[in-house]
Parts: structure tokens; sequence; C-alpha cells
């Protein structure tokens, strides 16, 4: 494996596939058959197993068939399982309650009126498949891929300004859903960040400190630690209403029909915080892949998913009008560059890369988080 010798080169590379899973898909399908047979209460089938091919990173993916017969009649459904990888496979996050996802999609569906899959199952047992793990239903659309991103080439850069701006305006609506439902005070009890932080913000960006120390801490990122720095000296005088938010709120995480939302997907950094949290993650996601295409020298599309347009649609729905969004964000480059960074440090695991001399390279977008903590990125 050859360290690459320019830029150009370390982008191209870190937007390969990246593999996500040690486990045997045979193995799994024949685990999960016997483990679903159970709980249905007779003999089930399964199809073979596959996995997502141009999206998702963290926890284990499964796509399947399953069909059963019971007294009430058969069935044939497609489903998704999702569960925690294995630890040789260097997991992205500490931990994966899967139990807690599996609630919020609930909420989020039932409560919120959210498109969330409808949740089947949830075993928390991990001896069936080795970890825990849920299953939801599968529905059909397309996804705007990660892998290569989008940006590239996709239906979405193919479509016309009308569906760009359907697509656009839908996946905001998510988010002013989401933001505006109204929940007891019980059922937002679990998704509270832990910590002492007087504020839902504060212990947010406490959280992620301790995510950060948890991924990093035997080899510091100084970039990062900058942009914890940056924070205290830019914190928000007011940060907000607190509210549920899904936290990976982006398009590869929706799936559209005819470029309008069917499905909200990866509600496993759901959390509760400022409606921003999930605006700024939105925008700058986009960004984030469309600096990576102007880079490689494609046009991509900068006029999508830019900050006073998302926040005027969001404003147009809720009334609310979003704030403090440099700080937000820059908090949004940090948050993703503490994943990405973990994500490079898989890469490494596995083989795929070798570690860089600078520990600053294993942020993809250094570039542009250097700007916002220099302040040249707002212009």
């Amino acid at each position: 494996m050859h360290e690459p010798t320019n830029e150009h080169d370390r982008r191209s590379e870190k937007i390969e596939k990246i593999r996500t899973s040690t486990r045997d898909l045979g193995e799994l399908r024949e685990r999960m058959r016997s483990w679903l047979s159970l709980r249905v209460g007779g003999p089930a089938t399964i199809s073979p197993l596959s996995r997502p091919l141009n999206n998702g990173m963290s926890s284990e993916t499964l796509f399947f068939d399953a069909s059963w017969t019971s007294a009430e009649g058969g069935y044939d459904l497609p489903c998704v399982a999702r569960m925690a990888p294995a630890d040789e496979a260097v997991p992205v996050f500490p931990g994966y309650d899967l139990g807690r996802q599996y609630e919020v999609m609930r909420l989020a569906r039932e409560r919120a009126g959210v498109l969330a899959p409808r949740t089947l199952w949830y075993e928390p047992d991990p001896g069936p498949l080795g970890a825990p793990f849920f299953v939801m239903e599968r529905l059909t659309g397309d996804i705007p891929p990660d892998v290569m991103p989008y940006t590239f080439g996709s239906r979405l850069l193919d479509a016309s300004p009308a569906d760009r701006d359907r697509l656009q305006r839908g996946s905001v609506e998510i988010l002013a859903t989401l933001h505006d439902a109204r929940f007891t005070a019980e059922e937002l009890r679990p998704l509270r960040s832990p910590g002492t932080g007087e504020t839902a913000l504060r212990r947010h960006v406490e959280e992620q400190r301790a995510y950060y120390e948890w991924a990093h801490g035997s080899m510091p990122v100084p970039l990062l630690e900058r942009a914890f720095a940056w924070l205290e000296e830019h914190w928000p005088a007011d940060p907000g209403p607190d509210v549920l938010t899904w936290g990976d709120a982006r398009i590869g995480n929706v799936m559209y029909q005819d470029f309008t939302p069917v499905a909200v997907l990866d509600w496993e950094m759901a959390a509760i915080g400022p409606r921003e949290l999930d605006i700024s993650w939105m925008i700058f996601l986009h960004a984030f892949f469309q600096e990576i295409t102007e880079f490689m020298e494609l046009p991509g599309m900068p006029d999508f998913m830019r900050r006073e347009d998302v926040c005027q649609t969001y404003y147009e729905i809720t009334g609310y009008k979003p704030r403090d969004m440099e700080f937000y964000e820059t908090y949004a480059a940090l948050r993703h560059g503490i994943i990405m960074a973990r994500v490079e440090h898989r890469r490494i695991h596995f083989g795929e890369r070798v570690m860089p001399g600078d520990p600053d390279d294993l942020v993809m977008h250094r570039a542009a988080l250097e700007r916002m903590l220099d302040g040249s990125h707002w212009g």
C-alpha cells in the first residue's frame, strides 16, 4: 500500500469503498433464520443476505427477505437488520445502543409523523447473531450515494432544477416536522446527553469531547483540539430551544421516490439539542461533498443546500429563524472530523492506507475546517 503523494491522490483514495464488516454473510443468514423461526413460532426462510454498496459506515446493515406462515396466514417481508459492528472491525463509535435507536425510530414515526421505517423486532441478546440487533421494514426508492458521492454522478445530479428543489425542500421539511413535534419529558429522558452541562448544547459538546478522547486519545489531532477551543470562544449567547434532533441529518440517509422523501434512515446519532444541530449538519454534509467534487475539477451542485436557502425554507415552515450558523457549521465540521478521522483509523487497520505523518491529515476536510477557524471560510 503506497502513501498518496499529493492532495488529489489522498482525496481520491479516501472516497473509495471503505470496508465496514468482518462477519461472514452465510453464517449470519443461518443464524438469522434460526432466530426468526423462534420469533414467529414456526419455520422461516431467509434470502441470501447483502450489504449496502454506497452508504453506511457505522452500524452493520443487512438486507434480506423473510417468509413464514402462521395461524394468521403467510408472510413475505422485505427486511433490513441493523447490528453493532464486531470489535475487531474498529467500530466508529464507542457504543451502539440499538434499543435506543429502535425507540427513537418508533417515536419519530408514531409521535412526530416522520417517515422512519416501521420497526419490527428488537433483539437485545447478543447470542443469536453475536451482537444485539433490530429489524425494520425495507422500502424501495433512491438514496443519494456517499461512494462515489452524489455530487460526482447520480440521479440527483442529473435532475432538473425543479426536482432538486423538491428534494431539498422535502428534506428540510423532515427537520421541521421532527423539531416541531411535542414529546413528553419521559419520552425524551433516555435521549438526554450525559454530562453536567447546564444546557443541552453544553452536554452535547461534552459528549463529543468524550467521543474524541475515546477515538483519538492515543494520537491527538491538533486541528480538532483547536476546533474545540474555537467553540468555547464563539459560544452562542442563547442556544435556543431544545428539540429532538435526528443527528445524522443528511440526504444520504433519506430514501426518495420521484425526489420526495419516503423513508428517513439512520437514527443512531439522535439527541436532544438546538434545532441548528440538524440544520447545520445537513448544510455542511453537502458542502463537504461539493468541495471534494470541485477539487476534482467537476461542477457538482454549487446551488444546492446553501445555507441561506435551507434556513429560509426552515423559517417559512416553522416560523423559527436559525441563528449562530457559523458556530453550528463549525461544530458540524468538528463532529464530522472526529468521525472521519476514526474511519481513517479503521482503513489503516485493514491495510487500506498507511498512517499519515501529520495527524491533521486524518481529517478529510482539513482545509475547510482550517478556513472556518481562521474566519476566511465565511468570506
